[in-house]
């Protein structure tokens, strides 16, 4: 291995070793870049001049109109985690499922699941399921741990459905791969890869996890009763068609949020910067009918503005990162090193897919979809028969595992932050860990039958 490569490589080992010991992510990856930029320099392995392209990508990023959607989906999130929607949601859905065992749990997942698609933000949705899920499900006598894994891994729904803050950004990212990919086997006209791809592809998947996780919760109240055990029934609680007519009442709203942000997307009336645009709008109206406004409007917009510009910061240290690492002759080595590992093209995607999952436990999504998409993506999709779309949906399952396995996945560290105090760390890393081999299957089911990721984007937009 020549000295650039050793560079390269001591770079990435130093970005993980500072990220692993709590320093700040956008500061460690400018931060190791510039020095090993210079270290490259000083010892003749690159030339310190390739950092004046960073002025040029940075602009690029900024004016980037696909990632233009990121604050206003997270905008949007922010927006409905102040609205009673969710509330409403539960309530309804558990005098709906309530008086079956297991009826809560599933309830939660079926709110969890709307939640997810209206809101696209992991934390937003941890946050809130924590608040209003938990505490009905341990005064109702369910298993703590059970409680506990059911809230979180339903909040990370919220990384794989549409529309999905990392769904956005792997579309980014993949689109420049692709392109990459294509022009160095000399196709000079490229085909595209779109986050509405991304968004068409996942939805299959992630409504098979769904399904996943009820049938363990079903599996959980048929085998141990005492874990889920069934709600009796309120006093005057709606019954038959008044229940029926609640569930519609409490339905519409969400359901036609959802359908006006992806049908516009999935249909080619709207970008995805268009669509969240009306999703924001949408929010703001939806929360205007249950809270007074003015008091939504400050607090969501500081927190939108402070979730954003951490999402950027990071993407430009990611930038420089990208830039050194390519200065090093990183990316050709990692073309070389997935091109001869056994097992060919199945043997290199494993490999990337089991890095991704480990360095979930020191990263996490954003982190891995800027720093390490950009170096495997290429080498990757230049490969015969690997499609971007399946190779995007495959990466989105497996970054939402690194919200969720212990001992460092973020959506923990969010439900124990607002997790009534009988609920213990222990309870929370237990329970999840069913939820992260669920999540293990379902990417095992979807490396085999890649139909479930490309045959929508393929009926809809024709095989683009």
């Amino acid at each position: 291995m020549i000295l650039p490569e050793i560079l390269a490589v001591l770079m990435v080992v130093a970005v993980c070793g500072f990220l692993f010991f709590g320093y700040p992510v956008a500061l460690t990856l400018g931060g190791v870049s510039l020095a090993f930029a210079a270290l490259g320099h000083l010892l003749g392995a690159m030339s310190f001049s390739f950092i004046g392209a960073l002025p040029a990508r940075v602009y690029g990023v900024m004016t980037n109109d696909v990632l233009l959607a990121i604050p206003l989906f997270v905008f949007m999130g922010v927006m409905l985690e102040r609205s009673r929607i969710a509330e409403e949601l539960l309530e309804t859905m558990g005098r709906l499922f309530g008086s079956l065992r297991g009826g809560l749990g599933i309830s939660v997942v079926i709110v969890g699941t709307l939640l997810a698609a209206a809101k696209g933000v992991v934390g937003a949705t941890t946050v809130t399921m924590g608040l209003i899920t938990l505490p009905a499900m341990l005064r109702h006598g369910y298993d703590k741990a059970l409680a506990a894994g059911t809230v979180a891994a339903t909040a990370t729904l919220a990384q794989i459905f549409p529309p999905a803050t990392v769904l956005v950004l792997l579309g980014d990212q993949l689109s420049t791969a692709y392109q990459a990919a294509q022009l160095s086997k000399g196709i000079f006209a490229p085909a595209s890869v779109t986050v509405a791809d991304l968004f068409a592809g996942a939805i299959v998947p992630g409504f098979s996890l769904v399904a996943m996780y009820m049938l363990y919760l079903v599996f959980m109240a048929v085998f141990f009763p005492k874990t889920s055990p069934a709600i009796p029934p309120e006093p005057g609680a709606p019954k038959g068609f008044a229940l029926a007519r609640r569930v519609i009442e409490v339905l519409v709203a969400p359901l036609a949020l959802i359908l006006a942000v992806l049908g516009s997307i999935l249909g080619g009336i709207a970008t995805p910067t268009e669509a969240a645009s009306v999703g924001a709008v949408g929010a703001i109206l939806l929360t205007a009918r249950r809270a007074r406004l003015a008091e939504a409007l400050g607090p969501t917009v500081q927190k939108t503005t402070q979730i954003t510009c951490m999402i950027f910061v990071i993407l430009i240290g990611a930038t420089l990162f990208s830039l050194v690492f390519r200065g090093l002759g990183g990316d050709d080595m990692v073309h070389r090193a997935l091109g001869n590992l056994p097992g060919g093209v199945a043997g290199a995607i494993l490999v990337v897919m089991v890095a991704m999952f480990l360095l979930g436990f020191v990263m996490d999504a954003f982190e891995i979809i800027f720093v390490v998409v950009p170096i495997v993506a290429p080498a990757l999709l230049a490969m015969p028969g690997v499609d971007p779309v399946w190779l995007g949906i495959m990466m989105a399952l497996n970054l939402q595992t690194s919200y969720l396995h212990p001992p460092l996945g973020p959506t923990l560290f969010f439900l124990r932050g607002v997790a009534p105090p009988e609920i213990t760390t222990w309870h929370i890393y237990v329970g999840v860990i069913p939820f992260v081999g669920i999540q293990l299957f379902a990417l095992v089911v979807l490396w085999y039958v890649p139909g479930l990721a490309t045959a929508l984007p393929q009926a809809i937009y024709g095989g683009r």
